[in-house]
């Protein structure tokens, strides 16, 4: 007997984000959300989906896992990813990421180190502890000189702070702010709003809209929403005891949960290892 009680997935589950965002047939929808936060000379007009996994070094015994990986007609590189919860080293681990794409450019033979440019973006389920200020919930991240110049174009990370986008249906001004309330706010909706009538609005309404889905999709979506449901109600319940011994308070309850390890990785940045000894 399914549970599914809404009309439209929720955007922020692996399932949800996926559905919508990371198929061929759906690129479009991936491509118009990108250009609301791309600088100008870096508009997409296509893009191809690559494998999302990315094997560290051998040594390290380690594997990065992207939600989304593609690379732009101009050879743009970008890992977009959803965070639901607060990690210890989340930028480290951001930066981290970011560092496949850039090797994986390397070429055999005599090769002149030129690099395509690489885009980590981040859709955040939380406030960053260090940005508390409630107006500024797009940060571009840039390397910068001790001028505050640029000194490097071509790596840049860009976060979205979800939570702090608080405006309502009739407050939507601009294109951008649209896909910051779909992003909140779709799984609650019952109708389509007047302000989201736009072609790329309707057509992701058409993919997200539950009733279309085959049983296989409606049993697999059911399980992401239990997940994101089970990682939200133990990550807003958690007490407050430092950091590290929050972290590990929250995998020890996604783990009696019967969270998938895997999501659980993702989810605090605890290692495998970490979470098996639990």
């Amino acid at each position: 007997m399914s549970n599914l009680t809404g009309r439209y997935i929720n955007p922020l589950t692996d399932f949800g984000f996926k559905k919508l965002f990371g198929t061929e047939p759906n690129k479009d929808l991936l491509i118009d959300f990108l250009n609301q936060i791309l600088p100008e000379r870096h508009q997409i007009k296509d893009l191809n989906y690559s494998r999302n996994e990315q094997l560290g070094q051998a040594e390290l015994d380690r594997k990065a896992i992207f939600d989304l990986y593609c690379i732009g007609e101009s050879g743009e590189r970008f890992i977009v990813e959803v965070q639901k919860a607060k990690q210890n080293f989340f930028k480290d681990r951001s930066i981290y990421y970011s560092s496949f794409p850039i090797q994986e450019q390397a070429k055999k033979g005599d090769w002149d180190f030129k690099q395509d440019p690489v885009y980590t973006v981040g859709i955040l389920d939380f406030i960053f502890d260090d940005h508390k200020n409630e107006d500024e919930l797009l940060h571009l991240i840039e390397l910068k000189n001790q001028r505050c110049e640029v000194f490097y174009d071509k790596l840049k990370f860009i976060y979205i702070e979800l939570p702090k986008f608080k405006k309502t249906q009739e407050e939507l001004e601009h294109h951008f702010e649209k896909w910051l309330y779909v992003f909140r706010h779709l799984s609650e909706l019952q109708d389509r709003p007047q302000q989201l009538q736009d072609r790329i609005f309707q057509k992701l309404f058409d993919t997200a809209e539950i009733a279309k889905f085959s049983p296989e999709e409606r049993v697999a979506y059911e399980e992401s929403l239990k997940y994101y449901r089970d990682i939200k109600n133990v990550v807003d319940t958690s007490r407050e005891e430092g950091k590290e011994q929050r972290t590990l308070e929250i995998a020890r309850e996604l783990k009696k949960n019967g969270i998938p390890i895997e999501m659980i990785v993702k989810s605090t940045g605890l290692s495998k290892k970490e979470i098996e000894e639990l």
